[in-house]
């Protein structure tokens, strides 16, 4: 299943909900307290949508979504974002490199794509990578990615805490502490003219204090 965690991505939601069900029919999408049309858009392009009435951060959103869809049967659930930074055309990629058994959480690496990441996200991002490579014993080329494939009776073994972005950290430290295997695929990553949710100070002292405390 599809789980997308979204807030306030009107402008795109459609499009990424109808692009991923012409590969993954089931698209499940967690407004996180959204205030404008994204949950009435993205019920319209044949999504099923979960809300929050008040913003909870994209952890919580997504922890919400994989329960979600753990519920429903499904034993892996890729995510992407709503606000069409991540292209469709690259899950069956995804699908590959879980299809032989060799991984259980497959990560999009976005460095090994043909997108042009911002500088200070790219270099932010470096920065956690290597910290976090070495904290797991094994390579994380792009740890903040948040194209991802996970095997959901893997996930539901973690002991998750955060609730907002620093998740996508927590959950590679989970997976590798664990002995869970974790892959990396090339993907593109497409950065037009909207605003991104993350906040680079408050959302970098967040995984700060997050690193610190883990």
């Amino acid at each position: 299943m599809v789980v997308i965690p979204c807030l306030n991505e009107e402008r795109a939601i459609s499009g990424v909900v109808r692009a991923a069900r012409e590969i993954l029919p089931r698209v499940l999408v967690v407004d996180d307290g959204s205030t404008d049309g994204t949950a009435k858009l993205a019920a319209e392009a044949g999504g099923e949508v979960i809300r929050h009435e008040v913003p909870q951060g994209k952890g919580a959103a997504l922890i919400a979504g994989w329960k979600r869809a753990r519920e429903l049967g499904f034993a892996w659930a890729l995510t992407m974002d709503g606000d069409g930074q991540h292209s469709a055309q690259d899950i069956p990629t995804f699908l590959a490199a879980a299809a032989d058994g060799k991984a259980d959480l497959v990560v999009g690496n976005r460095f090994a794509g043909d997108g042009r990441m911002p500088w200070l996200r790219r270099k932010v991002n470096t920065w956690m990578s290597r910290r976090l490579s070495r904290a797991a014993g094994i390579a994380l080329p792009d740890s903040q990615c948040g194209f991802r494939l996970m095997r959901l009776s893997a996930w539901s073994t973690l002991d998750l805490r955060t609730r907002h972005f620093e998740i996508e950290s927590e959950v590679l430290l989970g997976f590798a502490a664990r002995g869970f295997k974790v892959a990396f695929v090339p993907v593109q990553s497409i950065y037009k003219d909207e605003l991104s949710k993350i906040r680079p100070w408050r959302d970098t002292w967040r995984w700060l204090g997050w690193w610190l405390r883990r």
